[in-house]
């Protein structure tokens, strides 16, 4: 009986050091959920926002932005006349780095 309980907690250290080491192994995730890149408008004001996962810092054209408890971020931006374009840019805790790159066109 013994060795079945040793067994078990075996099984249930190993099941969560592995799951632990997903977010060490998959790095920084980011996602730009919108405005959609390649956009056109009228409006002088937009929202960005999206999502980011396994970050320690995350910029927006290199300005800090913040993020909830669930990892969702928006940030206004106002646009100048013409082709804009916005890096967002998310590091982990271990130097590794993800960007997604957004243009929006103002008229």
């Amino acid at each position: 009986m013994r060795i079945w309980i040793v067994i078990v907690i075996a099984a249930c250290l190993i099941g969560y050091a592995g799951f632990q080491a997903e977010a060490i192994i998959l790095g920084p995730r980011l996602a730009v959920d919108s405005p959609a890149s390649g956009l056109s408008t009228s409006t002088s004001l937009v929202a960005i926002r999206g999502t980011a996962g396994n970050i320690s810092y995350l910029t927006l054209n290199g300005e800090k932005v913040f993020t909830d408890e669930n990892g969702n971020w928006e940030e206004e931006v106002l646009l100048s006349y013409g082709y804009n374009v916005f890096t967002v840019e998310a590091k982990d805790r271990f130097g590794r780095s993800v960007a997604k790159t957004l243009q929006i066109i103002y008229k």
